[in-house]
């Protein structure tokens, strides 16, 4: 395993897990959260978007995407 393949695993288990903590800090609002709880949980659904949007950036550099083709190459 690389370097690169392990940092892939874990941005995306880091991902999924704001995801959850974004999700469960939702149900919780009505209750005991208050409105801290949106808060948290919008915090933590921007993290996951910006490190989903990372993880894109890096799947495209590391060559999952396009893995076989020369990146000055013509897409077919």
């Amino acid at each position: 395993m690389t370097i690169l393949t392990a940092h892939k695993i874990l941005i995306a288990s880091a991902v999924a897990l704001f995801l959850g903590y974004a999700v469960w800090e939702l149900l919780r609002y009505p209750d005991p959260g208050g409105p801290a709880a949106l808060v948290r949980s919008g915090l933590s659904a921007a993290a996951a978007i910006g490190l989903g949007i990372y993880l894109r950036a890096v799947f495209r550099r590391g060559g999952w995407l396009h893995r076989g083709r020369n990146p000055s190459e013509r897409p077919r």
